[in-house]
């Protein structure tokens, strides 16, 4: 692994760690110090809370995590191996779930959790990077923060 390739390998890890987990102690580059990270801020949700819409017409906060969830799974297959998994992608599905119960809140976590650390782990073993493997590890970042804000603004609205 070249010396370029070293530092974004760890860049890529740390903030795959940061927003999927939290900033560890006080390095934060995306996140504040001390914020929950995406995946303990759902887990700190009930099912009644993800299922409540913002406004009419608008995803809750379970429709993002799937989408999340969905996203993460296209990267896994993609990472290893599989040429394009987007080619049969259903991104409408990954919109449909708008009402759970616990059981299934708990079970959309679980897996979201699976897919976050598979795809960390997975890219936190890849030696080494051309235009768009990077693109694809950078942007799992940054779709992942956008859906963070997202769920942190629908929060907001229906915890009123």
């Amino acid at each position: 692994m070249s010396n370029t390739d070293s530092i974004f390998h760890d860049a890529v890890s740390r903030l795959l760690l940061e927003i999927f987990e939290g900033p560890p102690g006080d390095e934060a580059y995306v996140l504040n110090p001390g914020d929950s990270g995406l995946l303990r801020q759902l887990e700190s949700i009930s099912a009644a809370t993800a299922s409540k819409s913002p406004v009419p017409s608008k995803p809750p906060i379970a429709a993002h995590a799937d989408h999340v969830r969905y996203g993460l799974s296209l990267l896994n297959r993609w990472i290893a191996g599989e040429e394009n998994p987007w080619a049969d992608a259903d991104w409408n599905a990954s919109w449909r779930v708008t009402n759970v119960t616990e059981e299934q809140w708990r079970t959309l976590l679980a897996d979201l959790r699976r897919s976050s650390v598979l795809w960390r782990e997975s890219a936190a073993r890849r030696t080494e990077w051309d235009p768009i493997n990077a693109a694809g590890a950078l942007s799992s970042i940054a779709h992942t923060a956008y859906h963070l804000g997202a769920i942190r603004q629908i929060l907001a609205v229906v915890s009123r």
